[in-house]
């Protein structure tokens, strides 16, 4: 395999490698440890390359755990709650993992000029009466906002899956020491779980793994709307293509060889759809959709067969 190395938007992976400091593994692991290259949703006809009834909130705490860390996580009913939280959590020194947030009002990345319904997270290193200054891994660290407007993008409002308002995670302790191999190991009952649709509780209406994907394929024959046309090419696509990519590399280093050509397909698939989505040929996407659907069976099979 050939692995990728660059940016992307790994936004929960980034910030939570930057919370937990030294020693972290690298974001590649972190986004494998959620659990979110092991699947497809077709979610209110919005396609996402991660598990059927998956989200980075639930993805989040599974890394955490599995890795031997404990931490605090909560919510609070309105900014100033919110606010007061936020600073208690930031006199131990360390950042908090702030998320999710509403990426369009954040106001410091250009063109987010109000909310676009798009999911994002920041660690937050200090906040004064005036200003929050974080680390946004979407390519502006020590980025500050003024508090107000801060508090209203992390209000999250346009977050369906968010469980709280103004969700922070902090007061990170590392119970037990974990390496990065053995997390991933332990994380692949629950990889197979996420392949075959057994993992969550999606929302109603929506369709996951080869029946997602082949919903999908014929949503593209079809025509895509202009919304699920910009969801693709300038997130989920490149998105979907690094997490199974990471993933092949994981499974490849557990010495779980057949899974990892699995992924790696699934990978060349998901990236190649950049350039005929983009260009409009439905023929080709749908193709590459079709070709992908039954991969996610076969992975499940792959790596149970390693774990039994």
């Amino acid at each position: 395999m050939d692995r990728y190395i660059g940016s992307g938007p790994y936004c929960y992976a980034n910030s939570l490698a930057m919370v937990l400091g030294p020693g972290a593994p690298p974001p590649a692991v972190l986004e494998v440890l959620t659990g979110s290259p092991f699947g497809f949703e077709l979610l209110a006809g919005l396609p996402f390359f991660d598990p059927y009834g998956w989200d980075p909130d639930r993805g989040l705490d599974d890394a955490i755990g599995l890795l031997g860390w404990s931490f605090r996580r909560t919510g609070a009913a309105g900014g100033a709650e919110a606010l007061a939280t936020l600073r208690a959590a930031l006199r131990s020194g360390r950042p908090a993992l702030v998320g999710p947030v509403e990426m369009g009002l954040f106001r410091h990345q250009p063109f987010m000029n109000g909310p676009i319904g798009a999911d994002h997270f920041v660690a937050v290193l200090e906040v004064d009466d005036d200003l929050v200054r974080f680390h946004d891994p979407h390519g502006f660290p020590y980025a500050t906002l003024p508090v107000a407007d801060f508090l209203a993008a992390w209000r999250a409002e346009t977050i369906a899956y968010r469980s709280t308002e103004y969700t922070i995670r902090f007061d990170f302790h590392h119970d037990r020491a974990v390496g990065a191999d053995t997390a991933l190991r332990a994380a692949l009952p629950g990889a197979v779980a996420w392949l075959r649709g057994e993992g969550g509780t999606p929302p109603p209406g929506t369709l996951g793994g080869a029946e997602g994907v082949q919903a999908f394929a014929a949503q593209v024959e079809a025509g895509l709307p202009d919304g699920v046309h910009g969801h693709l090419v300038h997130f989920a696509i490149r998105c979907g293509a690094r997490r199974l990519a990471d993933a092949a590399d994981a499974l490849d280093g557990l010495g779980l060889a057949e899974a990892a050509e699995i992924a790696t397909h699934q990978a060349r698939l998901v990236g190649g759809l950049q350039y005929p989505v983009m260009t409009g040929d439905t023929k080709t996407a749908a193709a590459l959709l079709r070709e992908l659907a039954p991969t996610y069976e076969a992975l499940a099979v792959a790596i149970d067969k390693d774990i039994r």
